[in-house]
């Protein structure tokens, strides 16, 4: 599950703006602003998940563990041409 923060820090990595990130994840801006906010309001699952989709296609991997959670941008993406 995509956490307020890695939206944040994923769109920062990208330099997408909330309106791009809402655009390319097919949601609306206010679902997406709901998503990143510090306040944990409610979001569909399947808002966080097109969330998920559309970082993870511009390169995005969501990392999570039991000491924490981050995002990684991929150097090299192998389905763009060279």
């Amino acid at each position: 599950m995509i956490t307020a923060r890695q939206s944040r820090a994923a769109r920062a990595l990208l330099g997408w703006t909330q309106e791009t990130l809402a655009d390319k994840a097919r949601v609306s801006l206010t679902a997406l602003k709901r998503l990143e906010s510090e306040n944990r309001l409610d979001v569909y699952e399947s808002t966080r998940d097109q969330v998920r989709r559309a970082l993870e296609a511009g390169g995005i991997v969501l990392l999570s563990t039991d000491k924490g959670e981050g995002v990684l941008l991929l150097n090299e993406r192998s389905d763009l041409p060279r």
